[in-house]
């Protein structure tokens, strides 16, 4: 089986090639071929690659190639996680967002618009070369903002484009952990958007415990989510919310936070992977423990700023596992080919889920994977205040589709000034005149 890597010299690659490692079953996959526009970068990544297979003897084949089409002809997988503008672009996103009093975060707000607004053209071009080049592959997609680029990639691909997401399920093994249940034996009932969606019950034999955890504040407070939205938020909803949801809910916090920052988290994580590549470079930098101690450092600062906000500490141990994206890719991939059914938490088209949303609207939920793909489960409807903000959070990213698709100016400053975190029509017209004074990729909004 063939797996093709767009992003291929993004740096968490090696964490997918080590869970890929450790398949051996028959109809694994057996050749992996990296795709990026940058060769430096898919060099350092081969090199930690080739190092993680060392001593494996069925370790998949690895190819690098910045031909775009050469690498997806003959996938039967192909996994997107490319960044369009690179971490510079993360960081002016940040930094233009926050000269405007607003949030600039990658996937949520202001940030998350403009990097939208950059990353779907390029989505839906790859989406068509799929669909040309390799009409029987899956596409799974990482790439953020994961919801709406899976949404506009679906258009093209229809339920063969399923989205990734680790949070969801790093959230609810947090929770089965704090509740001393084995995390894989728990069903997790969660529903949402991508980044915007809330755990409403924990089911371990049957029962669900989330009303117990609710129950003990000392239970409610030793989690990360816990920490982060406080236990009498969290009783008041009943609900725990995707640790995204901090910049809604604490949004003026979040937000002085990283206008106080020495670093945002985007110029973070541009001068720690700029470091990471460079060193690299050298012939005796030690690839795998090189990369090792730049993961290390990555997790241990992730969401650094709202803990800030938050008034707590550094990560626990604990709270430093993810859901694993990788290993959700590597199940999703399983139940596919293999006929493996299992039950994931996906970005999925609607259909039926739920009511408040059309069809081809991409949600999160729980599904049932099989041979045939991605089936969502029927969900109960969300209370009133979570419905408001999935529809109009889901209202953005049309009207962001709708500006790639059209060019169109005025239908950009809509998807800014409809966002709940920007609420302003002028601040909306200045944050697009930001970004395109900074991003030449979004050049073509250049129709009334």
């Amino acid at each position: 089986m063939r797996l093709t890597i767009l992003g291929g010299g993004g740096f968490r690659v090696p964490l997918v090639y080590g869970a890929l490692l450790g398949d051996h079953a028959e109809g694994r996959v057996t050749h992996v071929t990296l795709h990026d526009v940058d060769a430096r970068r898919l060099t350092a990544v081969a090199r930690v690659l080739a190092e993680q297979a060392a001593g494996v003897p069925d370790a998949p084949e690895v190819t690098a190639t910045t031909d775009l089409d050469e690498a997806l002809r003959g996938a039967d997988f192909v996994f997107s996680a490319i960044r369009v503008g690179g971490l510079e672009g993360r960081a002016a996103d940040e930094r233009v967002a926050l000269a405007q009093g607003v949030l600039g975060q990658e996937t949520v707000g202001a940030g998350g618009i403009a990097y939208g607004l950059r990353t779907v053209p390029v989505a839906v071009d790859i989406a068509r070369r799929v669909a040309r080049l390799a009409p029987d592959a899956w596409v799974i997609n990482f790439t953020n903002p994961a919801g709406l680029v899976t949404e506009a990639m679906s258009r093209h691909l229809g339920d063969r484009a399923i989205g990734i997401c680790d949070s969801p399920v790093g959230l609810g093994r947090r929770i089965a952990r704090t509740l001393g249940a084995d995390p894989d034996k728990a069903w997790i009932d969660y529903v949402g958007l991508n980044h915007l969606g809330w755990v409403r019950g924990l089911h371990i034999a049957g029962r669900d415990e989330l009303p117990r955890l609710l129950a003990e504040p000392d239970l409610l407070g030793s989690f990360e989510e816990g920490k982060l939205f406080g236990a009498d938020w969290l009783r008041s909803l009943g609900m725990i919310p995707n640790e995204y949801l901090h910049y809604y809910y604490f949004n003026r916090e979040a937000v002085s936070a990283y206008q106080h920052a020495r670093k945002t988290r985007g110029a973070f994580l541009r001068d720690q992977q700029a470091r990471f590549y460079e060193e690299m470079e050298r012939a005796d930098a030690p690839p795998l423990e090189t990369w090792n101690r730049t993961l290390a450092e990555r997790e241990a600062t992730y969401m650094a700023h709202n803990r800030e906000a938050a008034g707590v500490g550094g990560r626990d141990a604990c709270d430093l596992e993810s859901g694993g994206y990788e290993k959700v890719a590597l199940a999703l991939m399983r139940a596919i080919a293999r006929n493996e059914r299992t039950t994931l938490i996906l970005n999925v088209r609607n259909r039926t889920t739920l009511s408040a949303l059309d069809e081809d609207a991409v949600i999160e939920v729980p599904c049932f994977v099989d041979a045939n793909g991605a089936h969502p489960f029927s969900v109960a409807p969300l209370p009133d205040h979570a419905t408001g903000l999935v529809c109009g959070v889901k209202a953005v990213e049309r009207e962001v589709m709708a500006a790639a698709e059209s060019g169109s100016r005025a239908t950009a400053v809509k998807a800014f000034a409809l966002h709940p975190l920007v609420d302003s029509v002028s601040v909306a017209r200045r944050l697009l005149d930001g970004y395109l004074n900074e991003h030449p990729g979004l050049a073509y909004l250049n129709r009334k």
